[in-house]
């Protein structure tokens, strides 16, 4: 468990993400915040594939927000693909730190 100002974020292992429910609702607040995760989306998406490097993400489930640390394989309109087929839906990122 991570603290923050906004209170506790989990730390998650990708195959523990398989046991997540993901409501339908986007978390951020404004399309200008939408764009920005999808342009940082991206470059994570190249770190990973080009440098093996590793992406932090903050998301959020139906119960909590977590931070996973973990290298992004792929990009579809809705989706960010982790190794193994794992996929997270991007309506429910809060932030990507590379």
């Amino acid at each position: 468990m991570i603290k923050t100002p906004d209170g506790v974020i989990a730390l998650i292992e990708k195959e523990e993400v398989t046991k997540l429910h993901f409501p339908n609702e986007e978390v951020l607040l404004t399309s200008e915040a939408g764009e920005q995760r999808l342009k940082a989306l991206k470059q994570a998406m190249v770190l990973g594939n080009t440098y093996k490097g590793k992406a932090k993400l903050i998301f959020e489930d139906s119960e909590k927000k977590y931070l996973i640390d973990t290298h992004i394989w792929g990009l579809t309109d809705k989706r960010v693909i982790l190794k193994q087929g794992i996929v997270i839906p991007i309506h429910r990122i809060h932030e990507v730190k590379l």
